[in-house]
């Protein structure tokens, strides 16, 4: 009888341990912003790769609910009410959310997606830097002081007017997403717009538009531009789900990479942009312009963030600010 009772309870404590093992969510919940430096996740929808890969884990058939937000504040509230499980966009949201989340949520960066130049351009014939800039004037960016376009654009004041001044502009800053930046600068609506591929672009074909400030030239060379974050805790509790979502960006990175042509039509289509193929694809093919894990000037970006007051926590290095499954990538 008591053999019995031990096998029972061996049974039992297997039967446990083998349900605790798989009991990740099956729901998956991804948001992402405009444009195509997005691709990466546009890809993983459209070829359900997230989902091939949580099947290839042996998680079975994961549901994988996709949204779109105007800029990364509003992600970082979705993520921390627990409605969201991966936020994407510039890294400065995420950088705010580590420090305030260490030894709780613990909110990291899981990869980084692309490097791109960010452009400040402008209607207003009279601006020709930063200087030239009145209370008359209205400047578009994704997010108020948490956007990668506030940051760069503190940096580059301070830069240009001075460190006592470095966050003189932000007055003068309207938080807008890049579709509805783009209308109302050429619409006459404001005189500024810090964005991103492909709406800087488009925005240049105007002759009334002209560039100011180029994200490359503040930080001296590339810059990681998007990123894809989480909390520790949903890795900690997911990571079969958490290594099939790295696998899988990691996959539509390899596919991006391989043919931008294929990517540019893949856009044009999934967007419905109106942009010819060719032009997003030299847009896409640019050298400027990379799809990689591979972050760029993150520590450079974030030691910013801390002397400027806004973060209460300055990383070490780079790699405090991002899971392990990107640290033996040639980052900084």
């Amino acid at each position: 009888m008591k053999y019995l009772h031990c096998c029972l309870f061996s049974i039992v404590l297997a039967l446990s341990f083998a349900r605790s093992a798989i009991a990740e969510v099956t729901e998956v919940r991804i948001a992402q912003q405009y444009g195509f430096s997005y691709l990466q996740l546009m890809y993983m929808e459209k070829h359900r790769l997230l989902e091939t890969h949580a099947r290839a884990a042996g998680l079975g058939e994961v549901k994988v609910s996709w949204t779109q937000f105007a800029g990364g504040n509003a992600m970082n509230d979705a993520l921390l009410s627990g409605s969201l499980d991966f936020a994407s966009g510039g890294v400065a949201p995420p950088i705010v959310l580590w420090s305030k989340t260490v030894g709780g949520l613990g909110v990291k960066m899981v990869a980084a997606m692309t490097s791109a130049p960010l452009l400040l351009n402008t209607s207003n014939p009279n601006i020709k830097s930063l200087k030239d800039f009145t209370d008359k004037d209205k400047i578009a960016l994704p997010a108020v002081k948490v956007s990668n376009q506030a940051t760069i654009l503190a940096m580059a004041a301070a830069q240009q007017l001075g460190k006592d001044n470095a966050h003189s502009l932000n007055r003068l800053t309207v938080s807008m997403s890049h579709p509805d930046g783009m209308v109302a600068l050429l619409n006459g609506q404001i005189s500024a717009h810090f964005t991103a591929p492909p709406y800087q672009g488009q925005e240049l074909k105007d002759a009334r538009i002209h560039t100011i400030l180029n994200s490359y030239d503040v930080m001296g060379g590339p810059l990681t531009f998007t990123v894809v974050w989480a909390t520790t805790k949903f890795k900690n509790e997911n990571p079969k789900i958490y290594a099939a979502f790295v696998a899988a960006l990691k996959q539509a990175t390899d596919m991006i990479n391989r043919d931008k042509r294929a990517a540019a039509e893949f856009y044009v289509a999934e967007s419905k942009s109106k942009e010819p193929v060719d032009e997003v694809y030299r847009m896409i093919a640019d050298p400027a312009i990379e799809f990689t894990l591979t972050p760029l000037q993150i520590g450079k970006y974030a030691a910013f963030m801390y002397d400027s007051d806004l973060i209460k926590l300055k990383p070490g290095s780079w790699k405090d600010l991002f899971f392990e499954n990107v640290h033996a990538l040639p980052g900084s």
